[in-house]
């Protein structure tokens, strides 16, 4: 299908909560297959279907080479002490910094056959299901940052050349 163009902090779609993806149909295989192709860029570890203009609970990963898809996904549990680890996102370009994650974290959903997937893991892998099950509950990850750390955040935001 096609890499589709990131939506940018400050579009309405990034802070809504994302609808439960209902019956596969073409659309929800072509919303997939544009998760998949958009993912696959270099430097992407994940894309939520609200970063392109889509409303549904869906998004692709890229960890390690490894890619795929997870439909109507929840975070079902995470583990271990949160601490602060280095991230970004695609919807806010340019910027770094730590984000309050826990260290592992499982994701279940379900794949276009209606099978149930199971995503578990830690490091990148965990951020990932973290940062990406926020997006389709409408939360960035400037959320996730200590209030000092939110703060030059958003200084940066607004001195962006993108804002």
């Amino acid at each position: 299908m096609a890499v589709r163009p990131i939506r940018i902090f400050g579009d309405p779609v990034l802070r809504a909560v994302s609808a439960p993806v209902g019956p596969v149909d073409e659309g929800v295989h072509a919303l997939v297959q544009d998760l998949l192709d958009t993912v696959a860029l270099p430097g992407r570890a994940g894309v939520a279907a609200p970063q392109i203009g889509v409303g549904l609970r869906a998004f692709s990963y890229n960890i390690d080479g490894d890619i795929g898809y997870i439909l109507n996904p929840v975070l079902v549990e995470v583990s271990g002490e949160p601490e602060e680890i280095g991230e970004g996102c695609l919807s806010v370009p340019g910027l770094w910094h730590d984000a309050i994650r826990y260290p592992w974290a499982k994701v279940t959903g379900t794949d276009l056959d209606g099978n149930e997937i199971v995503l578990e893991g830690d490091g990148l892998l965990a951020q990932a299901l973290q940062h990406e099950t926020d997006h389709l509950d409408g939360t960035l990850y400037l959320s996730r940052l200590s209030p000092a750390n939110r703060k030059i955040a958003m200084r940066e935001v607004r001195e962006s050349d993108w804002f």
